[in-house]
């Protein structure tokens, strides 16, 4: 036999497995036979895994399942697949059998392994480690539980700060007035306050949807095992699990009400995932308004500065691009084309079992992983640091031919259109056009053309049509 490898046994036969690798014969019959592409379970999944084995160890000693010797060792070795020491040892493509078994013994295989060879006691990866478990109910958890620890650690962090720094830069610039714009045409003033602050209500409503969705997530499969009988749990193990997974998380999990449910839909991932779609739409609104503010600087709107971060072109030199905004424009893309995967993938669930699992599992936490990332680098990069070309937007502002919609309840949509054509095409001020043909006073005029008082709303009396 080949020195670098070993020969494992299991249900079928014997296979040879890398000599170093701390799998054994079911997770190489999944590396041999999903040879599909480059991609793995992802961190925070294989992390999920570990969490429920030490805690399934743990509750499987206090209800005197499993000797307590064999439980530590489990529980130890379970701990260090949690923190990633070893993710080496998890080579199991995502697309693979759509249960995810082949991912669940994964992590049984390495954690008996390392609890056999630090305790020197003859564990076994189904009847010690996967006691009372099935893969069924076992990855349905994971998905849970990863997607909660992404969620409440990086995301909403990372949704929080973007709106505190949203509604940071809102207050800098409350009183400054700017073009408003409807079908990217010029429209009535408002404020880069009013505008910023749109953004940042997106923000906290997309934080409320998701909190709520979260909740959901928080309803765990495990103690359903193969079907959602429980076959070979013991009755209390899935509360038990629950609340140890409460208490190293700090998160509120509970069984869920129903295993059948739990098992055969992934309803909960999808709906998470279509919260993300719908905080997708709200940050790609966002990125491409501040591109199309930060147009230019010459012949765009010109309104903004991003912060330059990276030359734009190699063969134009000084061009500087919005490159923060389009990055985060293409994870929005990305979480959309995700979503619809997920979709999919939810409705796959044949009977007792959804099997398309790790795609479900992967797609959701791709997502939330690079909106967190990107979230962030929004934040700290584009929004927190651009600067305002103040007078460029005042020179526009002057010259916005739409500030006359003022001026109707005294003088008229008709004669108020007359006077916006005549200072578009002669490019001057709304004000000396209409103090030319209106006969009203320039003080008056002042009065009611004040870009500043227009973004305020209300009616004027007047007297239009008399």
């Amino acid at each position: 036999m080949n020195k670098d490898v070993r020969l494992e046994k299991d249900s079928m036969g014997s296979l040879e497995v890398p000599k170093n690798a701390l799998y054994g014969a079911q997770t190489q019959r999944a590396v041999v036979n999903f040879p599909i592409s480059s991609l793995k379970m992802p961190r925070a999944f294989i992390e999920a895994l570990g969490l429920i084995k030490k805690a399934a160890a743990i509750v499987n000693a206090d209800l005197k399942l499993l000797p307590k010797d064999h439980a530590k060792a489990i529980e130890e070795a379970a701990a260090e697949v949690a923190v990633g020491t070893w993710d080496q040892h998890f080579p199991v493509d995502i697309f693979q059998t759509g249960s995810a078994t082949s991912s669940n013994m994964n992590a049984n295989e390495v954690i008996a392994l390392l609890a056999s060879r630090n305790s020197s006691l003859p564990i076994h990866a189904n009847d010690h480690v996967n006691m009372c478990q099935s893969s069924n109910d076992v990855i349905p958890t994971a998905i849970h539980l990863s997607a909660s620890l992404q969620y409440h650690r990086h995301l909403k962090p990372a949704l929080e700060q973007l709106m505190a720094t949203i509604q940071k830069r809102a207050l800098e610039l409350k009183d400054l007035v700017k073009t408003g714009r409807t079908h990217l045409m010029d429209a009535m003033p408002l404020t880069f306050g009013q505008e910023l602050n749109g953004w940042a209500e997106q923000i906290r409503l997309s934080i409320v949807r998701l909190d709520e969705s979260a909740q959901r997530l928080h309803l765990l499969a495990i103690g359903g095992t193969a079907v959602g009988t429980g076959i070979n749990a013991h009755p209390s193990f899935g509360e038990k699990m629950a609340k140890i997974l409460s208490k190293v998380t700090g998160l509120n999990f509970q069984v869920h009400p129903n295993y059948f449910t739990a098992l055969s839909s992934q309803d909960t991932a999808v709906e998470f995932s279509g919260q993300l779609r719908t905080l997708s739409v709200a940050l790609m609104k966002i990125a491409n308004d501040l591109r199309w503010m930060n147009s230019g600087p010459e012949s765009g709107i010109g309104e903004i500065s991003l912060p330059a971060v990276q030359p734009g072109s190699s063969i134009m030199p000084g061009k500087v691009n919005p490159v923060i905004a389009e990055s985060l424009c293409m994870i929005c893309a990305e979480v959309m084309g995700s979503d619809t995967t997920i979709a999919i993938a939810g409705q796959s669930g044949n009977f007792q079992l959804n099997v398309m699992l790790p795609l479900i599992a992967y797609k959701l936490l791709h997502s939330i992983e690079i909106l967190s990332n990107g979230i962030q680098i929004l934040s700290n990069k584009a929004l927190a640091e651009f600067t305002v070309n103040r007078e460029h937007i005042e020179q526009k502002l002057a010259k916005n031919p739409i500030l006359v919609t003022a001026l109707n309840p005294i003088l008229g949509y008709e004669q108020g259109a007359a006077i916006a054509k005549k200072a578009y095409k002669e490019k001057r001020a709304v004000i000396d056009v209409a103090e030319e043909i209106t006969g009203l006073s320039r003080e008056k005029l002042k009065e009611l053309l004040d870009p500043l008082a227009l973004t305020k709303g209300g009616i004027m009396e007047g007297t239009a049509g008399n």
